[in-house]
């Protein structure tokens, strides 16, 4: 079975194969979202979806956080004042995503492939869930939009059409050999070595911190020419060069096999988790879903890049850090939280913890001290208010 139908069976909905997460967000906003509309966003997430939003001519409207769960503080917006909502799922912990019912919801599901909400598939509840094949089911590269009107699928079908490049068969056969030997070197305990070739051979984006470097003057050109995706190439690109390029045959067999072994990985998965969820440091929103195989289990600790660095030398490898939080990385592009600091709190302090590889980790995450509370006397609301119960 293709990917997109092994990702249909899981959702019940029509799907879009695509060559990234990344083309099916911005295919998303387009189709669903007028430019001028102003989009709430949680200011935790990748930088490359900051740029996707501002290439699709929308308002970024950054969100208060929880401290609970890194997630949009549903709370503490007036969701009257917003046109549409992009979900998170912050490393598999789900958004209150029933809470943005009568809006245009559009969620990224690139950490929850995995995850369920009362019984349902995540990337179910809007009009779109984007999915990434690169994440729980490692597969390099790939994604999947998943809606619920064939009619729609036709449309974005045409506008992906539009925008893929030329397939470049020695790239996919790059891509996908790379892909393996990720895999391999964790699984021989082989990451430490693995990163250092990685950054020796320039394979890692240059990144100002945790950030690629936002460069606003050349923002402001390619702000002219909105709603179109190739001026905004340069950020969007970051680590994964062919987004937009075509991906043939072997891409998709890759794809599919990895998809596939989800099934057998969700026990181990879910083990980790709870592992992990024992410790002082874990996010409170763990703790409510024990049961859900996490892409990554965050922990807020005091002194997170000694921590990086010590687990890189046990054989696990990090990532997946948003620091800082888009207020403070793109400030005169987006429209400021009206409560920024537990965002930064999140920003300065998670360290997400692949639960697959809890047993390599523990060790050093058990003694880790934690990070000081959250700031504010909402953040201690937030992190009391009860959650989206697991399913």
């Amino acid at each position: 079975m293709s990917p997109e139908g092994l990702v249909a069976a899981r959702t019940g909905r029509h799907c879009l194969a695509l060559p990234s997460n990344r083309l099916g967000l911005y295919l998303a906003l387009r189709h669903w979202c007028l430019p001028g509309q102003r989009l709430l966003m949680s200011p935790i997430s990748a930088d490359e979806i900051l740029f996707l939003v501002l290439a699709a001519g929308l308002r970024p409207v950054i969100a208060p956080l929880s401290p609970d769960d890194g997630n949009i503080d549903v709370g503490a917006v007036d969701l009257d004042l917003v046109d549409a909502v992009l979900t998170t799922n912050l490393y598999g912990l789900p958004d209150r995503v029933t809470a943005f019912a009568g809006k245009t919801v559009i969620e990224d599901v690139a950490h929850a492939m995995e995850t369920t909400v009362e019984g349902r598939q995540l990337g179910t509840f809007g009009v779109a869930g984007v999915f990434s094949l690169s994440k729980h089911a490692g597969a390099g590269s790939g994604g999947v939009i998943a809606v619920e009107h064939e009619e729609d699928l036709r449309a974005l079908e045409a506008e992906r059409d539009r925008l893929l490049q030329p397939r470049v068969l020695a790239a996919e056969i790059r891509s996908v050999l790379t892909s393996v030997a990720r895999h391999t070197a964790v699984r021989l305990n082989l990451v430490r070595p693995a990163l250092w070739a990685m950054r020796a051979l320039g394979m890692e984006e240059e990144r100002e911190g945790h950030r690629i470097a936002p460069r606003p003057g050349d923002l402001d050109e390619a702000l002219k020419h909105v709603p179109e995706l190739p001026p905004f190439d340069s950020w969007v690109q970051a680590d994964l060069h062919d987004y937009r390029a075509r991906r043939g045959g072997l891409s998709r067999l890759y794809q599919a096999r990895r998809l596939r072994t989800l099934p057998g990985q969700r026990a181990r998965r879910i083990a980790g988790v709870r592992a992990l969820a024992e410790l002082p440091t874990v996010a409170g929103a763990v703790h409510r879903h024990l049961d859900q195989p996490l892409f990554r289990v965050p922990l807020l600790v005091a002194d997170r890049e000694a921590a990086i660095a010590e687990l890189e030398r046990r054989g696990v490898s990090t990532g997946y850090l948003y620091d800082p939080p888009y207020d403070d990385y793109l400030p005169g592009f987006v429209e400021l939280s009206p409560e920024p600091e537990v965002a930064r709190w999140w920003g300065r302090h998670a360290l997400p913890v692949d639960p697959f590889y809890a047993h390599r980790a523990l060790p050093v995450v058990r003694e880790l001290a934690a990070a000081p509370p959250p700031p504010g006397d909402r953040a201690v609301r937030s992190a009391r208010r009860p959650s989206t119960p697991p399913a």
